[in-house]
């Protein structure tokens, strides 16, 4: 297979917004296609293309588990989406300009995984964060236009701040772009930090998340489930590959980080419960599973060598909540609109119950493979708040569930025929996906004996009974916690009200403006005759000046 089969991993999406203002509506239900070729490249690699006309050291390529995994699953799920999106859309205002959005934010997304140049990252990064926005407004009214300037805000804020950070690991590197340079090359606390804090506000790990509740609820079902499933972890692999493997830096920053980690998870768990909207309630999931993953970078950092297992922990993480997540959003679009039936509700079930680590599900061997590595670190007494998240999160998830049906209460009809089969190509594959992959298989199969199996059965069991006793109870979220104030929302709004005052005080004093006119004019009758031969002498001493010099 030709090598070039990279240059359309990006260039697909683009060629289909080129073309968008000419074939408009006729090219809308061929625009899924433009994953093909990620998805391809993903199945079977070629060799790696070097586009040294574009740049020194521009490189695309997979030429490890950890890019194919991240292009294949990214590729899936932008597809998925985008048939669920060209039916689910229909043929309401600005529906071009969202797909030119979209489009743009796949070739970015796509770009940046397939990147092994920090020129090449930045550039698709900065492309898939800022087409984001026309994602999430694209409904209008008040809510978007809110949930828009915040994101834009601190996705501007972001790239400030990863440029800068790529910026230091370049001078580190001796002006090097390339990764692999840069692995070798230690890392410095400042930098470290503008890294995390850049790519963490794309990532949406706590505290860097606020801007995730805002958005989901705003954003169309598609695009929600491409932020939260693809977009998110962006940052998670842009941090991953650009601090080196091992490095002293870095384990005095693992304890801090599994803490935040930590509290995030629970943190965003216990906020999501308050949440009245189903897409509010993922969207705090996915915030407390960005601090899981979180998790396992700080436990990559806290080892002296690098542990292929927490890197193979690392992929199968990705690509677990990536499917799952993105099957659930898909979901609460639907049920929005229409009714499910009761195979529906079977179909449903299966990736809320992946994310809550049921067992023969991959989250089930996700968790595995996790509280394996947490035991065999520095970390080991920390497991038992594990077993707290779990909990958390299942609970969570079955919030999530109870709004859904709720939700689907108002409606009559079924959902359109074209969203069923990307939604049930997603939902299949947090069962299917074990059985054909022999990496989700293995931490499978390893977990079903007794004691694991009720080690990852009773917390999920705990959180039936208690949800059981809520609905039976008839509880309700206090009111107080319903409305709880958002600090960045207020800080947004400040700001937006700071940039609209001019950025200097109007002058007091008025000039005549016609006075100032008459002067104008009697000047220019002075110099009318002679302006021609005023100027070219000024422009023959210019040049003499220029040629003495």
């Amino acid at each position: 297979m030709s090598a070039w089969l990279w240059l359309l991993v990006p260039f697909a999406p683009l060629l289909g917004a080129a073309l968008l203002p000419w074939l408009r509506e006729r090219a809308l239900p061929w625009l899924w296609l433009s994953g093909l070729p990620a998805l391809l490249a993903a199945l079977q690699p070629p060799m790696a293309l070097e586009l040294p006309w574009l740049w020194e050291g521009v490189r695309w390529g997979a030429d490890d588990v950890l890019t194919r995994a991240w292009l294949g699953f990214s590729a899936v799920l932008w597809t998925c989406a985008a048939v669920f999106a060209s039916s689910s859309l229909g043929n309401g205002a600005g529906r071009l300009r969202f797909w030119m959005f979209w489009q743009l934010a796949v070739a970015g997304n796509l770009l940046l995984i397939i990147a092994t140049d920090a020129l090449s990252f930045y550039l698709g990064f900065s492309a898939m964060s800022l087409s984001a926005y026309g994602l999430i407004v694209h409904r209008g009214g008040p809510g978007p236009r809110r949930a828009g300037r915040l994101y834009l805000q601190l996705a501007i804020c972001g790239e400030m701040l990863l440029l800068a950070g790529l910026l230091l690991r370049t001078h580190a590197a001796d002006q090097a772009f390339d990764f692999a340079s840069w692995q070798a090359q230690p890392i410095d606390h400042l930098t470290l930090a503008l890294l995390l804090l850049g790519l963490g506000l794309k990532a949406g790990f706590w505290p860097l998340h606020v801007w995730l509740p805002l958005a989901h609820p705003e954003a169309p079902a598609p695009a929600s489930a491409v932020l939260s499933g693809a977009m998110l972890k962006a940052g998670i692999l842009g941090i991953w590959r650009c601090v080196p493997e091992t490095d002293p830096t870095l384990t005095a920053w693992s304890m801090p980080l599994l803490l935040i980690g930590l509290f995030g998870a629970l943190y965003a768990a216990a906020l999501g419960l308050c949440a009245g909207k189903s897409k509010a309630v993922l969207a705090w999931s996915s915030v407390s599973q960005m601090g899981w993953l979180l998790m396992v970078l700080a436990l990559a950092w806290s080892l002296e060598a690098p542990s292929p297992a927490l890197l193979t922990l690392l992929v199968l993480f990705g690509v677990h909540h990536g499917l799952a997540k993105g099957a659930l959003f898909l979901a609460a679009g639907m049920v929005h609109e229409g009714r499910l039936p009761r195979p529906g509700w079977l179909l449903l079930v299966l990736p809320a119950l992946a994310i809550m680590g049921a067992p023969l599900t991959s989250g089930a061997a996700v968790k595995y493979l996790f509280k394996d590595a947490l035991h065999d670190s520095l970390f080991a007494a920390w497991t038992p708040w594990l077993t707290l998240a779990s909990f958390a999160t299942a609970l969570l998830l079955l919030r999530a569930l109870w709004l859904m049906w709720r939700d689907q209460q108002h409606a009559s009809a079924p959902p359109a025929a074209g969203q069923w089969l990307p939604w049930a190509l997603l939902s299949l594959a947090s069962v299917a996906l074990p059985w054909l992959w022999s990496a989700l298989r293995e931490p499978l199969l390893a977990g079903l004996y007794p004691a694991g199996l009720w080690a990852a059965l009773w917390p999920l069991l705990l959180a039936v009974v208690l949800a059981g006793l809520a609905w039976q109870r008839h509880w309700r979220v206090p009111a107080r916690l319903a409305r709880l104030p958002n600090p960045a929302l207020s800080a947004s709004l400040a700001l937006t009200r700071l940039l609209r005052q001019p950025p200097l005080p109007e002058p007091s004093v008025r000039l005549d403006g016609s006075r100032w006119r008459q002067r104008e004019r009697r000047w220019n009758r002075r110099w009318e005759g002679g302006a021609l031969t005023l100027s070219a002498w000024l422009l023959v001493l210019l040049l003499w000046l220029g040629w003495w010099w």
